[in-house]
C-alpha cells in the first residue's frame, strides 16, 4: 500500500517488474554456449581470459541474478551459510558475524544475517526462513533461547555450530570463550593495583556468560584471601549502556563507595562511565572501571577502557570454518569443541594508583 496518497509514489511501476534475465538470455548476448556460461559461475578457471570478460560484461549489462534454488534443486550445495544472532546492533556481535563473512568469503560462500535470536517466536520465524532458504547450514550465537533453538535447528535438520557456547562433546561443534578465566583476570588485575573494595557490574543471571566471569571473579578474590563480601554485587537485567548507567547510580547511592568496578560486558562498563563522569567523579582516580569484550568503542572511550578482550572475530571465523568442513560431505566426524582464552587489555581506566 502506498503511503500518502501519492499516486505514482518513489518506486512506481508494474508489481511483477520486469522479466527475470536467465542464462540463456546471458548465452544469446555473449554469443557463447550455456556450457560455457556455466563455467564461468562454478569454474572460472577453464574458460578463456578473453570469453570470461565477455561473459561477466554481459551478466553486468543484464543486471543477471545467479537462481540459488535453481543451483540446489540440480543437487549442488548450498553457497549460503546463516548466521543467527541476538541483536545485530551489539558491537561484539558486529565483529563475531565478521569473523563468520571471512570464513564464508575463503570457501567462496555467501552469507545471510538473521537477528533476534533471544525472541522465541522471532526465533522460530527466522528458522523458518532459514529452512526456506535451504542454506547450507547455521552459526548460532548464544543467548537465553539457545536451547530451544538448538532443539528447533534439530528437529528441522539444519546442521549448525554455536558460538560463543559451550556445547557438550556430543551435542555440537562449538567454539567458546573461557569466561572463568576473563573474569579472574579482570579482578586479579584490580587487586594487584591495590584495591579491596570492588563492584561487579553484571548481566542477565540467565546467560551463563555472565555467570562464568562473576564465578571468575569470585574465585580470584578467594586466591588473595578476601572475603566475598569485598566485592558488592549490582545486578543488571540486559547488557546495554542503559543498564549500565542505571548500575552507576546506584554505585553512586552506595553508603561505602567501592574504589573498582569490574562490569559483565564493555557496553555496562560505559554506561557506568557516564554515571561517574556527570557526577564529577575522576576515572581512575575516585574509581577504577573493567569492561568486558574489548569493542571498539572502549579504546576510543573519554577514559580510555582496560577490558577482557574476547576475540569475537576470530571465534566466528573459527565457528564459520567448522560450519563449512561439518557440511563438506564425505566422512562423518566427532563434534568438535573450541575453548578460546581471553586476554585482559589495560588502559587508562584503571592505570592511577587507588585514591583511598
Amino acid at each position: 500500500m502506498r503511503r500518502g496518497g501519492d499516486p505514482a509514489g518513489p518506486f512506481a511501476g508494474p508489481v511483477d517488474g520486469p522479466p527475470r534475465v536467465g542464462v540463456k538470455d546471458v548465452a544469446r548476448s555473449a554469443g557463447v554456449s550455456l556450457g560455457t556460461v556455466s563455467n564461468v559461475l562454478n569454474r572460472p578457471e577453464v574458460v578463456a581470459e578473453s570469453t570470461r570478460s565477455r561473459v561477466l560484461e554481459v551478466i553486468d549489462s543484464l543486471g543477471y541474478v545467479r537462481s540459488e534454488g535453481a543451483r540446489q534443486s540440480r543437487g549442488q550445495a548450498s553457497r549460503v551459510i546463516a548466521v543467527m544472532v541476538l541483536d545485530i546492533a551489539d558491537p561484539f556481535v558486529t565483529a563475531l558475524t565478521s569473523g563468520v563473512q571471512q570464513a564464508a568469503r575463503e570457501a567462496d560462500l555467501d552469507v545471510m544475517v538473521c537477528a533476534g535470536g533471544n525472541d522465541p517466536a522471532e526465533a522460530a520465524r527466522q528458522l523458518s526462513l532459514i529452512a526456506s532458504h535451504r542454506v547450507r547450514g547455521a552459526v548460532l550465537t548464544s543467548g537465553e533461547t539457545v536451547g530451544r533453538t538448538v532443539e528447533a535447528f534439530r528437529r528441522s535438520a539444519v546442521p549448525f555450530v554455536l558460538a560463543d557456547e559451550c556445547a557438550p562433546r556430543s551435542a555440537a561443534c562449538s567454539v567458546g570463550i573461557d569466561d572463568v578465566a576473563g573474569g579472574r583476570a579482570a579482578v586479579r588485575h584490580l587487586v594487584d593495583r591495590g584495591h579491596r573494595s570492588l563492584a561487579f557490574v553484571g548481566g542477565p543471571g540467565r546467560l551463563q556468560q555472565v555467570r562464568d566471569r562473576r564465578r571468575g571473579a569470585l574465585g580470584a578474590l578467594s586466591e588473595y584471601g578476601l572475603p566475598l563480601a569485598a566485592m558488592r554485587e549490582l545486578p543488571c537485567d540486559a547488557l546495554t549502556v542503559t543498564a549500565g548507567k542505571d548500575a552507576g547510580h546506584r554505585i553512586l547511592g552506595l553508603p561505602e563507595r567501592p574504589t573498582a568496578v569490574f562490569c559483565a560486558s564493555d557496553l555496562l562498563a560505559l554506561g557506568v562511565l557516564q554515571a561517574l563522569y556527570e557526577a564529577g567523579l575522576s576515572v581512575p582516580d575516585d574509581i577504577a572501571v573493567v569492561g568486558c569484550d574489548d569493542i571498539g568503542f572502549a579504546a576510543s572511550a573519554v577514559v580510555p577502557l582496560t577490558s577482557v578482550r574476547r576475540p569475537a572475530v576470530a571465534m566466528g571465523r573459527r565457528a564459520g570454518r567448522l560450519l563449512i568442513e561439518d557440511t563438506a560431505g564425505g566422512t562423518p566426524h566427532e563434534h568438535t569443541q573450541v575453548l578460546l582464552q581471553p586476554e585482559l587489555v589495560v588502559r587508562r581506566s584503571t592505570m592511577a594508583a587507588p585514591a583511598r
